[in-house]
């Protein structure tokens, strides 16, 4: 049962990393966007300094821009940890994906007041479709191959000869390699002799 364990710890990592992946989006459009201002605005205020107070704006879009490389961060890594996990590259790609768009548009609906238009739904139910497409057809491709292949290796190779009868590069007889170096061998040392036989 221990080819089980890792499967919902994958799984939740992928998740994660496509959350923080919105996180990040989420935190690099705050860095620019107008919306920080007001923000800023409202702290600024809050210590009884000036609305247009540009050193606590800068500071607020400052924190932003940090925590949009600390989450970029954070996302790669976990990202990196579920495909290790995972027995499937493809899998892991499309939770994350997955994952990243629908935490995206909650958070976009949430801090930006962005609507979810009946278009938007629609491409997230085709997202959603077409992950699940691709997920069933890479299992079905690798079922395939382990059906057909079995335990064999890819490369088959005996004897040092391939399926056309030419040898590989990498297996000459020990015994070709030294005839090579003993006419390299032999063919130097006539070059060392003058005409008359004797040694330069």
């Amino acid at each position: 049962m221990a080819g089980t364990r890792p499967k919902p710890a994958w799984l939740l990592l992928a998740i994660a990393s496509g959350a923080c992946a919105a996180f990040n989006g989420v935190f690099a459009k705050l860095t620019t966007t107008e919306l920080t201002t007001s923000w800023a605005s409202a702290v600024a205020r809050a210590f009884a300094l000036s609305p247009s107070n540009k050193i606590v704006e800068f500071g607020i879009r400052g924190m932003f821009f940090g925590l949009n490389l600390l989450f970029n961060v954070v996302m790669w890594g976990l990202f990196t940890r579920a495909l290790t996990l995972a027995s499937s590259t493809v899998r892991v790609s499309v939770i994350n994906t997955s994952a990243n768009f629908m935490i995206t548009a909650v958070l976009g609906a949430l801090i930006f007041s962005e609507s979810l238009p009946g278009l938007w739904l629609l491409g997230a139910a085709f997202l959603v479709a077409g992950s699940v497409i691709i997920s069933r057809r890479e299992e079905g491709n690798k079922d395939a191959v382990e059906a057909s292949t079995g335990t064999e290796p890819l490369l088959q190779q005996s004897d040092g000869v391939d399926e056309d009868g030419a040898g590989f590069k990498d297996s000459d007889d020990e015994e070709e390699r030294q005839e090579g170096l003993e006419l390299n061998s032999v063919k130097g040392d006539e070059e060392d002799e003058d005409e008359d036989g004797v040694l330069k």
